[in-house]
């Protein structure tokens, strides 16, 4: 095929950056979608800043993109966008992440199937030489690789949507600062349209550097996670990414520090060895899991896991419990 009929060929496509505070990583980003092999004339590429106080819009404005500044949360940047661009087809882009040339290429070629009304890409590491972030990686890697052919949910970090299909269920929901995504896959797919993973597309995302900031991360996870299973009640027992182990973690950790505090008193002092034992057992879990993930990716760095596991739950937790007090004083008001 040559250039002309190849460019006619390939449809317009609107990709979509939401970014905030984003200056160390939205240079690569937008470079590697301006880098792309495909027709630049059919791409148009918007930048929704939510009011950065860093040189994130002064990085983005070297590049062709459409700028907009808005005061608003990601779900809602999402949905400020929908409005806004020109294309049926949208593809979604975490500003701290960037994609290989032929992503583009390799996502729309699922189109052909009628049923398919969006396809994602594996995510990779690209902060690869910090060992957090290379852990962070392994692990994210290792759940991605139970995907089959299709998804329940996909991530926003890399996504090519069909912009029909969002504003059909309502777009995003601006509830969830975090988690839309889930929540936004689900809906979609309980409604019989299917999402695509295709692996060979790679996605590189710029992961946590250390573990303050991973917690930080998780917290607000577990701050929405909570809320996204009153809603949707089936997720609770799991997916392809996060699975039912994951889930209950959180749960095992609560029931450990429940046991010690009653064993406190006297009468009930033989319930520490209950706790001991269920933290025994997460203990050895982790261990395991992380020693898995260590052999399957040949890295013993990937040992770190075993912190991480812990640092996740014990955010997630955290999360669920600060969502449950605002909720009984919400509720209460």
């Amino acid at each position: 095929m040559n250039q002309t009929a190849a460019k006619n060929a390939s449809p317009k496509i609107s990709i979509v950056i939401t970014a905030l505070n984003s200056e160390a990583t939205i240079g690569e980003c937008l470079k590697s979608i301006f880098g792309l092999d495909y027709p630049q004339t059919h791409l148009e590429v918007i930048v929704i800043d939510r009011c950065s106080t860093d040189a994130t819009v002064e990085k983005a404005q070297q590049y062709p993109a459409k700028i907009f500044r808005e005061p608003l949360n990601a779900p809602a940047a999402y949905n400020y966008a929908l409005k806004i661009v020109n294309n049926e087809l949208i593809g979604f882009i975490d500003a701290d992440a960037k994609v290989e040339k032929e992503w583009l290429n390799k996502l729309i070629s699922h189109f052909t199937d009628p049923e398919v009304v969006g396809v994602s890409g594996s995510i990779e590491t690209w902060n690869t030489e910090n060992p957090w972030a290379r852990s962070i990686g392994y692990d994210i890697a290792n759940r991605y690789q139970r995907l089959g052919k299709y998804a329940t949910r996909i991530a926003t970090m890399n996504l090519l949507f069909r912009k029909s299909i969002i504003e059909e269920i309502g777009g995003f929901d601006e509830d969830f600062a975090s988690q839309y995504d889930t929540d936004l896959g689900y809906r979609i797919t309980t409604k019989g349209y299917k999402i695509a993973y295709e692996p060979n597309a790679k996605c590189y995302h710029f992961n946590r550097q250390t573990l303050n900031s991973y917690f930080r991360q998780q917290l607000q996870y577990g701050k929405n996670t909570l809320r996204l299973y009153f809603k949707h009640h089936s997720l609770a027992k799991g997916d392809e990414i996060t699975d039912f182990y994951m889930n209950i973690q959180p749960l095992l950790l609560l029931a450990t520090a429940f046991f010690f505090l009653l064993g406190l008193v006297p009468l009930l002092r033989p319930l520490w060895y209950v706790s001991a034992l269920v933290l025994g057992a997460i203990v050895i879990y982790y261990i395991y899991s992380a020693a898995k993930v260590s052999a399957k990716f040949h890295d013993q760095t990937a040992m770190l896991l075993f912190i991480l596991y812990f640092t996740r739950a014990i955010a997630w937790l955290t999360g669920a419990f600060i969502t449950t007090i605002r909720l009984y004083v919400t509720r209460k008001g």
